[in-house]
């Protein structure tokens, strides 16, 4: 027989969902993307998202010698994440009735701050726009340098977020503070310790930041010469290709690379998307995953792929990044120097956040209560009754898929390095 708990448990998560809500600040930061879920289980929840095309222009009238076939690429994103958090009451307990939602707002926020970490995580890690200051956090020139890569390699479209640290978004706040000529920011740096936008970024304060560790590699160097990646959208077998990674061989020798590590190359330099002119840059690379080797020589997966046209196709040409493949024994060197908290930087559409969801019904021995936030993030609250032992035990779930689209959209700032 089952529970008969339903319009209780409805009560508690309407008082829940509003709060879980109000806490998803930086899930609501990124694209959302809406899946039908009897399709993401059909193909395990694994799902596909198109890249805009990047096109070229030609001079003159005839455009016979230029009629080319463009090439659509796809990012791979999935639903991958499930989280819960429990709590347990007795009979007894439930005597007082606000055991329920203050156990349950406690859980609710700490899912939110999963999903807001998680946010925070895919940009920590995967944005591949370093920007690496030698200073403390000061203000407007930082933020000037986040502005800087981001236009100057095309990608001037779209909302822009920053999320500091807390020590360095109060730096920021303290330097504000201190501008007698900025009579409103001022107030409220002085005050609420605020930032707010600055050179078109919103600015948030992250509660928990991850630490880019200090690279240690020395004399680091590229092993090989052609080592440039060639865009398709299908491979031999016909299979979709995730285009955002490529595999690097180096020498490193007694040195250590290790997955996070920020880095340029010598002569590698970056180019603006559309129009593919140098921009006088080095372009920056994350190490995504060590394929092979801890010492000597050994194979890196670098993101972005190093695209500079070598091939000569379309694709290349089209998506190049680059302005030359790097030499044999081009040098590698390591922009994190010092241990410090990410300060990550993005395009609102450089990240996708995709909601799961469950299917479960009352009447089989618990309680269902579930929701939809307006960033499509479902919550979902079961409560079962042991009437032997009085107690009731509650969890709640959710269910999420966070993916970075495009790396080159996304970055972090360092201080002090």
């Amino acid at each position: 027989m089952s529970n008969s708990l339903s319009k209780d448990v409805q009560v508690i998560f309407e008082n829940i969902l509003p709060k879980f809500e109000e806490n998803l600040v930086l899930s609501n930061l990124v694209k959302k993307k809406t899946v039908n879920q009897q399709d993401a289980e059909r193909s395990q929840n694994v799902m596909w998202e198109t890249v805009p095309y990047i096109a070229q222009s030609y001079t003159g009238v005839d455009a016979t010698a230029n009629m080319k076939n463009l090439t659509e690429l796809a990012v791979p994103s999935s639903i991958s994440e499930e989280r819960h958090s429990t709590f347990r009451l007795t009979a007894q307990e439930l005597n007082d009735l606000t055991q329920e939602d203050k156990a349950g707002e406690a859980c609710a926020q700490t899912l939110a701050s999963d999903i807001n970490q998680s946010v925070a995580d895919v940009l920590t890690n995967q944005g591949s726009l370093v920007v690496a200051r030698t200073t403390a956090a000061a203000g407007f020139d930082d933020v000037a340098e986040c502005d800087t890569i981001l236009n100057q390699q095309g990608v001037v479209t779209g909302e822009r977020v920053l999320a500091l640290s807390s020590s360095d978004y109060n730096a920021m706040a303290g330097n504000l503070a201190n501008r007698a000529n900025m009579v409103d920011k001022t107030n409220k740096a002085y005050t609420k310790g605020y930032v707010g936008e600055i050179l078109g970024f919103d600015t948030y304060k992250q509660d928990f930041a991850r630490t880019i560790a200090a690279g240690t590699a020395g004399a680091v160097t590229v092993n090989g010469a052609d080592q440039y990646y060639t865009p398709q959208a299908l491979d031999s077998n016909n299979t979709l290709v995730d285009n955002r990674y490529q595999n690097l061989a180096v020498t490193v020798g007694a040195n250590t690379l290790a997955v996070g590590d920020c880095l340029t190359i010598a002569g590698v330099y970056a180019v603006h998307h559309i129009n593919k002119e140098s921009t006088g840059g080095l372009k920056t690379f994350r190490i995504t995953a060590i394929i092979s080797g801890a010492g000597g020589t050994g194979t890196i997966e670098i993101s972005p792929p190093i695209i500079s046209g070598g091939g000569n196709t379309t694709a290349e040409l089209n998506y190049k990044n680059v302005d030359a493949t790097p030499a044999t024994g081009a040098a590698i060197t390591l922009l994190n120097t010092t241990a410090a908290k990410a300060n990550p930087f993005w395009i609102k559409d450089s990240v996708i956040i995709t909601p799961g969801s469950y299917a479960m019904k009352s009447g089989r021995g618990v309680d269902v209560a579930s929701g939809t936030t307006e960033n499509g993030i479902e919550l979902t609250i079961t409560k079962a009754l042991d009437d032997k032992t009085t107690k009731n035990d509650y969890i709640l779930r959710v269910r999420y898929g966070v993916t970075m689209l495009n790396p080159e959209m996304a970055g972090i700032l360092l201080f002090s390095q």
